[in-house]
């Protein structure tokens, strides 16, 4: 997914950034949203609030140096979106059986 101008917006507000640091917003947002992309699963920043509002809390944590305690402090919010995304991939076939879609 692309870290589009609203979304850059939406965080410099929640943040209280002037418009001098664009540039850097944009690296840090797409930084934070492939990282949990991995430990998630694909989920769209624009129209899932849970997923945005954990892209923004770790680029918070990027912004002020603190990314080391982002994992352990956000961990409950990461498996949940984990299996969020893993119980939306199981199926039930006309059998009744659990099928696991790619």
């Amino acid at each position: 997914m692309a870290i589009t101008d609203q979304i850059i917006t939406e965080f410099k507000d929640r943040m209280r950034i002037g418009n001098y640091e664009d540039d850097n917003l944009q690296r840090i947002l797409e930084a934070s949203e492939q990282d949990l992309i991995i430990k998630c699963g694909e989920f769209n920043i624009s129209s899932h609030p849970v997923f945005r509002e954990l892209v923004f809390e770790r680029a918070r944590y990027v912004y002020n140096d603190a990314l080391e305690f982002f994992n352990t402090n956000f961990q409950s919010q990461i498996n949940a979106l984990g299996m969020e995304k893993a119980l939306s991939a199981i199926q039930v076939d006309e059998n009744g059986d659990e099928v696991v879609s790619e």
